[in-house]
């Protein structure tokens, strides 16, 4: 696990307000090490959390790093949602099944970072950023 990815997550949730508790502790290191996206079924059930609290809390604390920004919610809305971390300075673009709701990162150089650069650089806007996510049958659902 990369120790400070940890420490910067964690010290991105106390600047905004967060507690620092053990199952937020838990939370980060076990979307760490997983390094994909995980729904809250394996994320309460993952041997870091199974013991620490239960499914409500760890729904509670993926809505709150989610409304923080800490988290990215993905995945179709009549699935179960995916949860990944989110890092200053680094994105991932997702492929996602509209079959069977599995997600996998996309491997490819991302082509809207041109586009971010010019709509910065036109509107002014400052901190901006872009998520993408593609939509299709995967190979095994085909």
């Amino acid at each position: 696990m990369s120790q400070n990815l940890h420490q910067e997550t964690l010290t991105r949730c106390s600047d905004l307000g967060l507690r620092r508790t053990k199952a937020l502790k838990e939370l980060i290191s076990t979307l760490i090490e997983a390094n994909r996206p995980m729904t809250l079924a394996e994320l309460a059930a993952s041997e870091r959390l199974s013991d620490q609290c239960d499914k409500a809390t760890v729904y509670r604390l993926l809505q709150r790093l989610t409304e923080h920004g800490i988290l990215r919610r993905l995945g179709l809305h009549e699935r179960a949602a995916y949860f990944t971390l989110l890092q200053p300075g680094k994105h991932s673009d997702y492929l996602i099944c509209t079959e069977c709701g599995k997600i996998d990162a996309v491997s490819a150089p991302c082509p809207v970072h041109e586009l971010e650069d010019e709509i910065r650089e036109k509107t002014g806007y400052k901190g901006l950023y872009h998520e993408l996510e593609f939509f299709g049958t995967c190979p095994a659902c085909a």
